[in-house]
């Protein structure tokens, strides 16, 4: 018996990467899953996922989906916030146009799919919501000032949200992976990448599907009495 059985769930940034190893993951274990993406998803003959366009950073497209899945669906019970951008321009090189999209990916569109999902979820009679930070939204490097406010944000976007709907059975927790070997991460510059790996007490990267299981557990009802907390899943790099 899948541990998602009878579930509903929308997962962002759902083409590939962390996004689709969970989308992958969540159908597994028994869900009916939607992966949303500016991207077009490869490799999807005999996915059971569906596949579909988000823009996160579109209201727009927020209310498009959320509607779909409830005119499909009835329901929501899972929405994993995971589209995300990254940059590492320091303050002094940082232009305002960077920092809004920045801003747009990484924070508002976490804040417009709680906004959407919140009120098909109420009607579910509750869910649970995954916001996907990081590492960097809670402790510094040098550098990568807007991606560092934007996921900063998150813990208590989500710890906000979850004490504001606790009592419609939505928990909300945020997941705070360190350096995952992903699409995002292998266009980093190598010097980046090997620092991260040489500071992370585990000496390599971490796998998507590492994430994916900690996602997989707050999803599922196992989280029951677990809302407002931020798991972080870093090989030990927060622990130093």
């Amino acid at each position: 018996m899948g541990r998602l059985d009878g579930k509903v769930a929308l997962i962002t940034g759902g083409a590939r990467g962390m996004g689709r190893e969970t989308a992958e993951l969540f159908a597994r274990e028994g869900a009916t899953v939607y992966a949303g993406d500016v991207r077009d998803a490869e490799g999807t003959e005999g996915s059971p996922v569906t596949f579909v366009k988000l823009d996160v950073s579109d209201e727009s497209n927020w209310k498009k989906i959320i509607d779909q899945i409830g005119a499909e669906q009835g329901r929501l019970d899972v929405l994993v916030n995971n589209a995300g951008v990254i940059a590492y321009e320091p303050i002094l090189e940082l232009t305002l146009t960077d920092w809004n999209r920045m801003i747009a990916v990484d924070t508002t569109g976490v804040f417009l799919g709680m906004r959407e999902a919140v009120p098909l979820m109420k009607k579910s009679g509750g869910g649970s919501i995954i916001n996907i930070s990081s590492i960097w939204g809670s402790v510094a490097v040098s550098g990568a000032h807007a991606y560092h406010a934007a996921k900063g944000a998150i813990g208590n976007m989500s710890r906000n949200v979850a004490m504001t709907h606790v009592s419609d059975g939505i928990r909300v927790n945020s997941v705070h992976p360190g350096y995952i070997d992903t699409p995002l991460t292998a266009v980093q510059a190598p010097e980046v990448n090997q620092l991260m790996i040489d500071t992370t007490p585990m000496h390599r990267p971490g796998q998507p599907i590492e994430v994916s299981y900690g996602c997989l557990y707050l999803a599922s009802d196992e989280s029951s009495y677990v809302t407002g907390i931020e798991l972080v899943i870093d090989g030990g790099y927060m622990a130093q």
